[in-house]
């Protein structure tokens, strides 16, 4: 019987945040058991600065992690789950994804700019408004094609200090990032998903642990949410199905109540003049394949021809 486990977290403060949330939980229901945190740091802390499609995708805030797991170092690692890749490494599986916080993107904007209705419309023609996220920068350059995209980087500190020294006006951010740093005040308006769908996975966290370890995955049960778990398959069973990643603009979210789920998922070119997007719905039971059918609706209605213009553009 295990008397301690190790968690492995990268060392940004959401990350060990998440990584501290995990450690509470996990104590209250194990109370005798000893839990540390564990700061790996990888690729994607150490190139920060430089687009994911650059430095390998996805991939880039996990493999270092994943390493650890592998020889020993840690038990379990702790992630954002919208930042794993869709389909797992061999001998490693995510045991746990766990309450959901709030998933919607977050507008928030610089001292002094005022919005009346809290809403992207309120945003001044020719505002500069921030993000990284190629899925963001569509889906907003179909709703305001007056306004100025510009790249923002860096953890939610360096983001929100940007805009706060008057670089950007405005910047878009996860609600569930700022929400679990107890920045919550800062949020100008969140953003609902009929206006910007959000990433696949997004306000989830993943447990990750080595595949033949059953004893850790049956301490760490209990942290499993079962709603969580049907949405975020069928999110990312649509994204696998698309064969996206995080440098393509694809947004999927999974809604459940009782045991009907509904998937919204959306596929956009980077200039945001082409939208295709779709919903479904059926039982929590068949999440992987409600994933898998709504992708390839919207392959066979125009996502395809959207899909191989993006990786023409992205690949040169």
């Amino acid at each position: 019987m295990k008397d301690s486990l190790v968690i492995g977290s990268r060392g940004s403060k959401l990350a060990l945040r998440q990584a501290d949330w995990v450690k509470e939980r996990i104590a209250l229901f194990h109370p005798n058991l000893t839990v540390s945190v564990q700061i790996i740091k990888t690729s994607g802390d150490i190139l920060k600065d430089s687009p994911l499609v650059a430095i390998g995708g996805k991939g880039v805030f996990t493999k270092e992690l994943e390493d650890a797991l592998r020889d020993g170092r840690i038990d379990l690692a702790v992630h954002s789950l919208k930042d794993l890749p869709t389909t797992m490494p061999a001998g490693l599986t995510i045991s746990t994804i766990t309450d959901r916080e709030d998933p919607r993107d977050a507008l928030v904007v610089r001292p002094g700019l005022e919005l009346n209705h809290g809403s992207i419309s309120d945003l001044p023609t020719g505002c500069a408004v921030g993000t990284s996220s190629p899925r963001r920068s569509a889906q907003l350059k179909h709703l305001r094609p007056d306004l100025i995209i510009k790249d923002l980087r860096g953890n939610v500190d360096t983001r929100l200090g940007k805009l706060t020294s008057g670089e950007y006006d405005a910047a878009i951010l996860a609600a569930a990032g700022l929400r679990r740093l107890g920045m919550a005040d800062r949020i100008s308006a969140t953003i609902d998903i009929t206006e910007m769908v959000p990433a696949v996975g997004q306000g989830a966290l993943a447990i990750e642990t080595r595949a033949d370890e059953l004893e850790t995955s049956g301490i760490l049960a209990k942290l499993d949410n079962a709603e969580t778990r049907a949405a975020c398959t069928a999110e990312r069973a649509f994204l696998r199905t698309l064969g996206g990643g995080c440098e393509l603009p694809i947004a999927a979210h999974g809604v459940v109540t009782g045991q009907s789920l509904v998937l919204y998922g959306l596929v956009a070119d980077p200039s945001g003049e082409r939208i295709e997007r779709n919903s479904i719905e059926g039982h929590v039971n068949d999440a992987a394949r409600l994933g898998e059918s709504l992708a390839e609706q919207l392959l066979a209605s125009g996502a395809s021809a959207i899909l191989a213009m993006s990786h023409r553009n992205t690949s040169t």
